[in-house]
């Protein structure tokens, strides 16, 4: 009996041996089998070169904004009494939006009246002497020195009324810097302050944008800037809503002291296109130009098309073709955008091939063949 139990263990024990091998030998030849596929299926790519640094026409980056802004702020310190406006409201022409507190001013004012009508009372009476004076002079019956007094007195106090008016004058000019009102009808884009914060003179309070008024803003380099003049035509692209249209330069800025060596230009917007407008929106500005124009950034600029471009959150990349011919991300840096290219900072040399088409989804490390 022991010896046949000692069989059946060592017959079991055989067997799963067998089955080991077995499962090993599948999964082996499965591997290879799916080694051969992977092989065997490669992706077809098209590469490309980076462009040159010539090109037809101007090419330059912009925002949308809105032709006329204003920062609302007072004079006075006070608190803020009264703010109830929000981002986002649309506020019209005259329309009360600040209040800060102002009693002491009040106090001042009715000080001020109260002088004036001292004063007008001070006018009436020496009047009244100058006119007697003037009489009696006429009739010999006041010298001259009097009436030199009471000339002189009737001229101080009219001064003094004078005075005190132009202190009236000057409280109401800081009373209405206690109520602050819009210059114009528009939206509020900034908040910088709440109801019971103290206002200081000169810190702004809110920030108002016209509404429906926008332009482009564009900063075109020195070595293009020749090439435009005011009234050109210029083919505005707002990515974020897909909108293309056709501007005219309206302003040209003549120095670029204050803007970081770029000149600013400015493109007014046809009123049909500014529905679905939105100040801050980037823009892609196009500029026809018969001449060629140089693009210089640094020694030379590396242009790929922007549709080659790979978003990864915060990253961009492109792919490109590894010496074993799989496909490679390559992240780089990104600078302006020229029309339908975009401006590769680092990551890619300018005689390095990328790819620009591609027949099915690529990955990092994908096989792929080149057409």
């Amino acid at each position: 009996l022991k010896k046949i139990k000692r069989i059946m263990t060592t017959n079991k024990t055989t067997i799963l041996i067998i089955t080991s091998l077995v499962l090993i030998l599948s999964a082996c030849s499965s591997k290879d089998k799916k080694v051969a596929d992977k092989t065997e299926k490669r992706i077809a790519v098209e590469v490309a070169t980076p462009s040159g640094d010539s090109q037809q026409g101007i090419y330059a980056s912009g925002q949308v904004e809105a032709s006329q802004t204003a920062n609302i702020s007072t004079r006075i310190m006070g608190f803020i009494t009264m703010l109830k406006v929000k981002v986002g409201d649309h506020v019209s022409s005259g329309q009360l939006l600040v209040s800060i507190s102002n009693q002491d001013i009040l106090a001042k004012r009715a000080q001020a009246d109260a002088m004036i009508a001292e004063a007008q009372a001070n006018v009436k009476s020496a009047q009244k002497d100058y006119d007697r004076f003037t009489a009696l002079y006429k009739q010999q019956s006041a010298t001259a020195k009097e009436l030199d007094n009471v000339t002189l007195q009737y001229s101080a106090t009219k001064a003094r009324l004078e005075m005190a008016q132009q202190m009236r004058n000057e409280v109401n000019a800081s009373l209405s810097y206690t109520g602050l009102t819009a210059p114009f009808s528009g939206i509020v884009t900034q908040k910088m302050a709440e109801q019971g914060n103290i206002a200081n003179p000169g810190m702004t309070l809110l920030t108002i944008e016209q509404s429906g008024s926008y332009q482009v803003s564009a900063s075109v380099s020195e070595n293009m800037i020749k090439q435009i003049h005011q009234g050109a035509a210029a083919v505005v692209t707002i990515k974020a809503i897909n909108k293309t249209f056709t501007g005219t330069v309206t302003q040209m800025n003549q120095s670029s002291q204050f803007t970081g060596g770029q000149y600013i230009i400015k493109i007014s917007i046809p009123e049909k296109e500014k529905a679905g407008l939105y100040a801050g929106m980037y823009a892609n500005v196009s500029i026809p130009s018969k001449d060629t124009v140089v693009i210089k950034s640094g020694e030379s600029s590396v242009l790929v098309p922007a549709a080659c471009i790979e978003h990864r959150d915060q990253l961009t990349g492109l792919y490109t073709v590894s010496s074993n011919n799989t496909a490679l991300l390559r992240w780089v840096r990104l600078g302006k955008t020229f029309g339908d290219k975009v401006e590769v900072l680092t990551g890619l040399e300018k005689n390095e091939q990328f790819i620009i088409r591609t027949e099915d989804k690529l990955y990092n490390g994908a096989p792929v063949k080149v057409k």
